[in-house]
């Protein structure tokens, strides 16, 4: 999938104009196509969910899109996890020819800190965190927790802004990029 994405203008495709455009389209279907969106921005890295968000607060203003956003973001965020539980240690273990365990040491309580402030803080890339996750101890409910209260508050920011963006109201855009 990756290979595909170097030869795909993925900027393109996920311009917030043009996803919003596309969303509206779907009528009732657009909240299920989002969450799927969404899924697939957090599973195959390259796609990038900043503009989702984004498109989400236009589409659906800043509380639903706040909602569907982290459906998705949680689901994809699971689902990288456990692809990276069952196939991650065996693949890098060969690769590396040794046995690889992260934070061997490190407690649910350690990983959940981890975790949580990775996902506040979005200059931690989401897709990498939720694959090293999975190459840890940390059990799949302390994980999910970590990740749905963690990004709760940075995809609200993001989604209101998306929603403020039609209005033009500027201090609001200004305030939730400072957030």
């Amino acid at each position: 999938a990756y290979g595909v994405f170097q030869f795909v203008d993925v900027g393109k495709w996920f311009d917030p104009d043009r996803l919003v455009s596309f969303l509206e389209s779907l009528g009732v279907m657009g909240p299920l196509v989002f969450v799927g969106m969404m899924v697939l921005a957090v599973v195959v890295s390259p796609i990038p969910s900043l503009p989702l968000d984004i498109a989400a607060g236009i589409v659906f203003g800043p509380f639903w899109g706040m909602v569907y956003a982290v459906t998705g973001a949680e689901i994809g965020a699971i689902v990288s996890f456990l692809l990276a539980r069952a196939l991650g240690k065996e693949v890098l273990g060969r690769l590396l020819k040794t046995n690889v365990t992260f934070c061997e040491k490190c407690s649910d309580h350690h990983l959940m800190g981890l975790v949580f402030v990775a996902r506040l803080l979005p200059i931690f890339s989401f897709d990498i965190v939720s694959y090293g996750a999975g190459l840890t101890r940390m059990s799949l409910k302390v994980f999910a927790i970590a990740t749905l209260l963690g990004m709760i508050p940075t995809t609200f920011a993001l989604t209101y802004l998306g929603g403020s963006v039609p209005t033009l109201q500027w201090p609001i855009i200004v305030s939730g990029l400072l957030l």
